[in-house]
């Protein structure tokens, strides 16, 4: 997605881009088009209930009063709101295809501007995983960077702390969480996420009081990778979380690397797998500023898992496609192949299901119908 231009907004508009996003059916994918079509959320609210109709449903957009109540719990917790649109709303984020069109923050947002790097991997770290997390986060932040990662048990951990313990030059730690940004969880890694958001940045998605629901952590994921100009995952599961990040960050043409380990242990394999896949091994934190310094888009890397590019940005009258979908996941561009209407239409009758509850949207620019 391209970066728009930085946007001053209304309190008006603002409060309604929160609306517009809370209410129900609403992603990334479906807000985004929202505003491109109505140029407003203030105008998109209004649509609503005349979209959904079409979709087959009525619509209620989410109360004002639970609107109100939000803004107040974000300030009460110390932080504030970022637009996707926004002056401080971190750029290489928005260069992701559809981007968390609203971001909740506390601390530093000045360390969206240093050169960044995330550090997963697993919950259940070996002690060495956990040193080698420590050891390459303080060097990275004494070097300028800021250290990202997810403030999971584990490798995430260790990776603020350490990057907490060696901030120099600018260099620091941001923290990424599955829930609202009143919501510490772990509940062990209270005072460390606290600390994070008074010494680095803590960054939600989800509104204040979200409890970190299962379906969250592909968000935070997402958020992650596309934070940083690389991944690196220290140790990992296949099928973990962390290669979900890896995979992220290779759609967005970032940099992947893994710390390779025995495979005598399964909590390497997911790393040693990353390696066979093409991602870059690294022994040290000077691989890993080699890699990063003066990045401009081109990873090293070949380890890939990308998926086509679907956003449309025309306002043609909605296609009829219902016909063409099941509830087995199939790919935006094939409906567009199959049912000979613009990418546009394909898209307003996408969105007109979403808003009436009959469509669901998943990984890799997927929809399917609705299982409920």
């Amino acid at each position: 997605m391209t970066r728009a231009s930085p946007t001053t907004l209304s309190r008006d508009e603002a409060f309604s881009r929160i609306r517009l996003l809370r209410s129900p059916n609403i992603g990334p994918v479906s807000y985004h088009q929202l505003l491109r079509r109505f140029g407003t959320a203030t105008a998109a609210i209004d649509a609503l209930p005349d979209l959904a109709a079409r979709g087959g449903a009525p619509y209620r957009p989410a109360a004002i009063e639970r609107i109100d109540a939000e803004v107040a719990a974000v300030r009460k917790s110390g932080a504030r709101y970022l637009f996707h649109d926004g002056p401080d709303y971190p750029a290489l984020l928005s260069a992701l295809e559809s981007p968390p069109p609203i971001l909740t923050v506390r601390g530093d947002a000045a360390l969206f501007a240093r050169p960044s790097v995330a550090v997963v991997g697993a919950r259940n770290a070996s002690a060495a995983a956990v040193k080698l997390s420590r050891d390459f986060a303080t060097a990275l932040a004494g070097r300028g960077y800021a250290v990202i990662s997810g403030l999971a048990r584990g490798i995430d951990a260790a990776a603020h702390r350490g990057a907490l313990a060696g901030m120099a030059d600018g260099g620091g730690t941001v923290g990424v969480i599955a829930s609202g940004v009143d919501i510490a969880y772990p509940p062990e890694n209270a005072e460390l996420q606290e600390q994070v958001a008074c010494e680095g940045l803590l960054i939600a998605e989800m509104p204040p009081g979200t409890e970190p629901l299962a379906r969250h952590f592909p968000h935070r994921n997402r958020i992650i990778a596309g934070l940083a100009t690389g991944t690196l995952v220290v140790e990992a599961a296949p099928r973990s979380g962390s290669l979900i990040t890896a995979r992220l960050a290779a759609e967005a043409g970032r940099e992947v690397m893994a710390i390779p380990g025995s495979p005598l242990d399964s909590r390497s394999h997911g790393c040693n797998q990353l390696i066979r896949d093409g991602a870059i091994l690294v022994q040290s934190p000077e691989d890993v500023i080699e890699l990063l310094v003066g990045f401009e888009g081109q990873p090293r890397s070949t380890f890939r898992e990308s998926g086509p590019d679907f956003a449309a940005s025309d306002a043609d009258e909605p296609a009829d496609i219902a016909g063409l979908l099941t509830l087995a996941p199939v790919g935006v561009d094939e409906i567009i192949r199959q049912s000979g209407a613009s990418a546009g239409a394909v898209q307003m009758a996408l969105l007109e299901l979403e808003l009436a509850g009959r469509l669901t949207r998943h990984a890799a620019g997927r929809v399917s119908l609705s299982s409920n």
